[in-house]
């Protein structure tokens, strides 16, 4: 059973752009956010603590980006990140900080919350995971464990609330799903509704090819599908997994290798458009 959650989201500097606090009632812990800008005039004392951090990053293509760390004081391992960009030593360009601090926590502590963040991120393939190595094999007593992965739920619920959808799983479907399909252009695909978008499920057959005008198009489309080929969601023509779009157009798209009206292509087993279906009738 679920049960409301209480947060309290902080405007440090008044504006929605700059420095957040977020944190959920009856809980030690603590989200910060701040813009990489800012942070080399940060004097706050919280952000020399010790937790774990997650660096946003876009790559070229437009593919969102993540590298989540660990440190004893966050503040000087952001630093010695701006240092290594500057050197060349990191390659990749982050433009938002969300870290997450506690009391009590170790580095025992924060290596597992890393892993397991990592781990997480990893299964709901939101982002690219850019970490490369966490410690996996860190011995806690159970009682650590527990409370480490009830300190992992409330960094879900306030990543969610802050925008980014990272820890986010893909949805799954339920016993009452409605099921629609779409099927232009040799493509068999089969999804459904979901609160961020259209999921389109395991076993859905893209079609064999894609016309002429839809790189230029719907750039965009055409670049996911290249990316979901690349990143093993979709093998040999084949979802491989459940994949959650931003719209019914982007499956559709995907799907049939050409401009798509998710409105219009998704039907029902019945043949009831979905734009039909979200009208009731």
């Amino acid at each position: 059973m679920s049960y409301g959650k209480s947060i309290e989201i902080f405007l440090a500097n008044g504006n929605a752009e700059s420095l957040i606090t977020a944190e959920v009632s009856n809980w030690n812990g603590k989200a910060i956010k701040i813009p990489r800008l800012e942070l080399p005039e940060c004097t706050r004392e919280d952000v020399r603590r010790a937790g774990v951090y997650f660096l946003f990053c876009q790559e070229d293509d437009g593919t969102d980006s993540v590298y989540i760390g660990e440190a004893e004081n966050i503040y000087d391992r952001l630093q010695q990140h701006l240092r290594d960009y500057q050197s060349g030593k990191e390659q990749f360009y982050w433009h938002t900080v969300v870290m997450f601090i506690g009391q009590d926590l170790n580095k025992a502590l924060i290596r597992y919350l890393e892993n397991r963040l990592v781990e997480i991120a990893r299964e709901c393939g939101k982002y690219k995971i850019l970490t490369k190595n966490t410690y996996r094999n860190t011995v806690l007593k159970e009682s650590q464990i527990a409370a480490m992965e009830e300190f992992t739920d409330n960094i879900r619920i306030l990543m969610n609330t802050l925008g980014y959808r990272v820890l986010v799983p893909t949805p799954k479907a339920e016993r009452n799903t409605k099921y629609l399909y779409c099927t232009g252009n040799g493509a068999k695909g089969k999804g459904f509704i979901s609160p961020a978008g259209f999921t389109v499920v395991k076993g859905s057959k893209i079609s064999d090819h894609m016309v002429p005008s839809f790189e230029s198009r719907a750039k965009s489309y055409y670049n996911l599908r290249k990316k979901l080929e690349e990143n093993g969601t979709i093998v040999d023509g084949l979802f491989v997994s459940d994949y959650e779009f931003s719209a019914p157009s982007a499956a559709a798209a995907v799907l049939c290798g050409r401009s798509a009206n998710g409105n219009i292509e998704w039907k029902t087993e019945e043949g009831t458009e979905l734009k039909n279906l979200l009208l009731g009738e």
